[in-house]
């Protein structure tokens, strides 16, 4: 394995036109203090060798192993640009796969690391509780009135939320935490301010969602050049390696994904030993009748509720199915936060 520390020159050889704080994101040296960001050593020493041989050939661009990946076949992006988990490094960047190939790139204000990302005929649709999101006046509306809402079913506010969410991320601190089916980034940008994590993606299906994510980020100077990334990707084929992230956040998410089980699979997959997933969602009534239960959903579709909300039981057992620990949760009406930990 190379040493990643006897390579700390080639920064200035390498990266000329870019020299930052969050090149240390990128070249695998641990950043100093409980911000470092955990990565597997295998990306280190690979890493590590795309540096040397870029080196020799292109001394304006970065070509190196990143730490996102291919949501095909999941192997490392090779990332050409300059470096940082910023918005501007990222999105001045090009994503390849080293093994299938397949090109990624910025499409307007976000990364889109989807299956489709760079078809031309085909579009991927969701069941209408995902697509609804992806309506730019949804998007708009999100934190102008509809999130307020919420407050209807017990939802203690996101002031409130974002508190006992950071109580279960404790184990965390200091890592790269990404926030999946993150809407307007809402919470993406409180965990980017709080300075607690060395990373911050803010993730969506919802290509609306994203642009009005980025108009928030933009006004806000505090966190416009910060390590807070946008990502387009689908939460059942999460873009990453396994055990590279240290936690997940899932707000008022999981009711909306069109198969919860894929979903928190890939979460698990992707934590690190002793990572940390946090989320909230809205709970469904527990019928006790248990003949009832597999026409539960039917029931509530003939109310006008199209969500898949899922009961308290039915959330813990879907987290240990998928490979979890340590669940635990806070129940409010209808509003519930869970946490558990990838073992």
């Amino acid at each position: 394995m190379v040493d990643s520390t006897s390579l700390r020159p080639l920064r200035f050889l390498v990266f000329p036109k870019f020299p930052s704080p969050s090149y240390d994101l990128l070249c695998r040296r641990p950043l100093q203090g409980r911000h470092s960001l955990r990565l597997p050593a295998r990306i280190r020493s690979s890493s590590a060798v795309a540096v040397e041989s870029d080196s020799s050939t292109d001394q304006k661009s970065a070509l190196e192993l990143d730490l996102f990946a291919c949501p095909i076949c999941y192997e490392p992006l090779i990332r050409k640009g300059p470096p940082g988990l910023n918005l501007p490094a990222i999105y001045r960047s090009g994503f390849k796969c080293q093994k299938c190939n397949k090109a990624y790139s910025s499409k307007d204000v976000y990364l889109d690391l989807t299956i489709t990302s760079g078809a031309k005929n085909y579009t991927e649709f969701k069941p209408n509780r995902t697509e609804l999101f992806r309506s730019p006046i949804v998007s708009f509306l999100y934190e102008r009135g509809w999130r307020q809402n919420f407050s209807r079913s017990g939802f203690p506010g996101p002031d409130e939320e974002f508190k006992m969410a950071q109580e279960y991320f404790k184990p965390a601190e200091g890592g790269l935490l990404v926030d999946v089916s993150c809407g307007s980034g809402l919470f993406s940008r409180k965990f980017a301010k709080s300075g607690t994590y060395s990373g911050v993606i803010a993730l969506d299906f919802s290509e609306n969602m994203l642009r009005q994510s980025y108009d928030f980020i933009k006004a806000d100077d505090t966190i416009l050049n910060s390590n807070l990334a946008l990502v387009r990707a689908d939460v059942s084929r999460l873009p990453f390696l396994s055990g590279s992230v240290d936690a997940v956040h899932a707000g008022a998410a999981l009711h909306c994904w069109p198969s919860p089980s894929n979903a928190v699979s890939e979460i698990c997959r992707i934590l690190r030993s002793g990572g940390v997933f946090v989320g909230t969602t809205f709970l469904a009534p527990d019928l006790n009748i248990s003949f009832l239960r597999p026409y539960r959903q039917t029931i509530l579709q003939m109310e006008g509720n199209t969500y898949g909300n899922l009961t308290e039981k039915e959330i813990e057992d879907l987290c240990t199915s998928c490979g979890l620990t340590n669940y635990s949760s806070k129940v409010q009406q209808s509003f519930i936060m869970f946490s558990a930990q990838k073992p």
